[in-house]
């Protein structure tokens, strides 16, 4: 396969992530399929192939485990309202100062991972396409 091709093609398949955008677990489907596909044409496509998948597998994993973490804010903010457990006509949702810096915390650092997460797709199909291996930071290794 041409050199030219190939960093074109291993750009495609850091850039398919994207596709979570447009459909769910479009960021985990999307590069695999390109993976798949292209595997067997070099050694450089597998390889960035597989640090693509990885690489998205791992960070949906951690914001999905930063998303759980905000659950027992909002459901604690709703028990420890409730006026009476006798009434249930007169339930308070309020969020007090304790629980709101705690929800908007969390929500500020999964925005934050989020983010990290499109500049590192970007930076890694940039070297792609230049030809170089990217390795993601922070990567668990499911496919190896």
């Amino acid at each position: 396969m041409k050199q030219n091709n190939e960093n074109t093609n291993a750009f495609l398949i850091h850039i398919s992530a994207f596709a979570g955008f447009l459909f769910p677990f479009g960021n985990i489907i999307t590069p695999l399929i390109a993976w798949q596909t292209l595997k067997d044409r070099s050694p450089f496509l597998d390889k960035q192939g597989k640090e693509a998948v990885n690489f998205n597998i791992s960070y949906s994993l951690y914001i999905f485990i930063l998303t759980l973490s905000v659950v027992p804010f909002f459901v604690g903010s709703i028990f420890r309202n409730f006026d009476n457990f006798d009434n249930f006509n007169h339930i308070n949702i309020n969020f007090n100062s304790g629980n709101i810096f705690g929800f908007v915390g969390l929500a500020s650092i999964a925005g934050i991972v989020g983010l990290i997460k499109i500049a590192l797709i970007i930076i890694a199909a940039l070297k792609a396409k230049e030809g170089e291996n990217y390795k993601y930071p922070f990567t668990i290794k499911f496919i190896k």
